[in-house]
């Protein structure tokens, strides 16, 4: 197997290979501060890195990866109780951070060391990372991802997006979830691509920061498309990819109207990293996925009226979560709902816990309504969830952000458009939707007041 950080070692350097709004590093000068902040780290076995959204987080998680010791991002915002668990939890011996309060026995990223040398390259199977996922049932549980699972899922996205070392990717997401960190960062490092990182994914950053490639989750592309000025400035990209959540159709069409293209959107979760594409040189479909990328399969069970749900099996698959017995070879069970055409194109519904609702006896995809309430010209965002009701099963109800419209009338344009089931019984205007830091909606929260 290639090195897991093939390009960063490559001779050729690259000039700002590497910056942020305040900071820029050739590949040489990372690799060179990387090794050195490695050498630190011999013997231990896990380290926490406190992932500031700069550079200052390449170098520490691209130390620990020369080192063979696993990383685990700890969110710079992450408040004390759930940065004691992940410490406590990961086992992680040391914090790498610049900040003297992030929590652990720091050591500091960017303090000067002497050169130190490239350690040779771990095992494909050493663990690599330690993402931890938020449960609806307890604190948060460390994913493990090893190397060959980067790698391999990097090498197919590279394939799926024609993405090479031309290309010079321009992201301000968080970096310390898959999107943000294996995809945004550890893909410009194994492919060679320059990395530019905003700081923060607002349009104006996006817009004065040149590149082929921008990432995005949905909230970021509306924001986007609600400043046609610097939406327009992104018309000489080659891809613009959206994911972390469902794109609403409105704003794949007004992202396709101000760049001159549609987006690319993707599926994934931390346990599989990113197992569904379309692809750079094929059909962009709203409110779909496309196919799944080379080496991964998917299927769906318990299958009625067309949706089910998927399942998924291949190498980009994490190992087990941390402290629990390994996972089990095979079919892994992303507790998605899905639908899966005939010429093999994926719609994720959503969620089997809050997506799925069973009403009257039909299942109903929350997806579905909500792309109905979205096309409505005042609707702004929606989100539809299944709340408990005594004769039907699940009550469809719409949470809705919109000007000037009644609830009466949403329903209504939705009966006009969907079997009469699927509309919303109760339709809740808000003036904001419960969102994680990756933009997704917290359905949970609406379900359970």
């Amino acid at each position: 197997m290639r090195r897991l950080l093939d390009a960063l070692h490559d001779p050729a350097d690259l000039a700002d290979a590497v910056r942020d709004p305040r900071v820029s590093l050739s590949r040489h000068e990372l690799l060179g501060r990387a090794a050195a902040l490695a050498r630190e780290l011999d013997g231990a076995r896990t380290v926490a890195v406190h992932a500031t959204p700069g550079v200052e987080t390449v170098v520490a998680i691209t130390a620990a990866l020369l080192a063979g010791v696993k990383a685990v991002p700890v969110p710079p915002d992450a408040g004390e109780l759930e940065r004691a668990h992940l410490l406590r939890d990961s086992g992680a011996e040391l914090m790498l951070s610049d900040d003297p309060g992030a929590g652990g026995t720091i050591v500091p990223i960017t303090r000067k060391r002497p050169p130190g040398d490239v350690p040779a390259e771990p095992g494909p199977d050493t663990a690599a990372l330690v993402l931890y996922t938020s449960g609806t049932t307890g604190p948060p549980k460390g994913v493990v991802l090893s190397r060959a699972a980067l790698a391999a899922d990097l090498d197919a996205l590279a394939e799926v997006w024609q993405w090479t070392a031309d290309d010079t990717l321009v992201h301000g997401l968080p970096l310390f979830h898959v999107h943000g960190l294996v995809l945004g960062v550890l893909g410009p490092l194994r492919l060679g691509s320059r990395l530019a990182h905003t700081g923060r994914p607002t349009p104006q950053m996006y817009a004065a920061t040149r590149g082929t490639m921008y990432f995005g989750v949905p909230t970021v592309w509306s924001r986007i498309c609600a400043a046609p000025a610097q939406a327009r400035e992104l018309r000489s990209a080659r891809l613009l990819v959206s994911g972390s959540a469902p794109l609403p159709v409105p704003v794949f069409d007004d992202l396709r109207a101000l760049t001159g293209q549609a987006p690319i959107e993707r599926y994934g979760m931390t346990e599989t990293l990113i197992t569904v594409s379309t692809r750079a040189d094929g059909e962009r479909r709203p409110g779909h996925v496309g196919l799944p990328v080379p080496g991964v399969e998917t299927r769906l069970i318990d299958e009625a009226g067309g949706i089910g749900h998927l399942q998924v099996r291949g190498p980009t698959l994490f190992d087990g979560y941390l402290n629990q017995p390994p996972r089990e070879d095979g079919w892994y069970t992303t507790g998605d709902v899905a639908t899966i055409g005939p010429d093999g194109w994926h719609r994720i519904v959503g969620r089997a816990s809050t997506d799925l609702i069973k009403t009257g006896g039909y299942r109903v995809g929350a997806g579905e309504v909500e792309d109905a309430l979205l096309l409505h010209p005042a609707v702004r965002e929606a989100a539809v969830v299944g709340i408990p009701h005594p004769d039907l099963g699940e009550q469809i109800t719409a949470y809705v952000v919109a000007d000037s419209v009644r609830g009466e009338e949403l329903t209504a344009f939705v009966a006009e458009r969907l079997a009469v089931h699927k509309r919303p019984r109760v339709v809740h205007l808000v003036g904001e939707l419960p969102r994680n830091a990756m933009g997704k909606v917290q359905k949970a929260v609406l379900k359970h007041g």
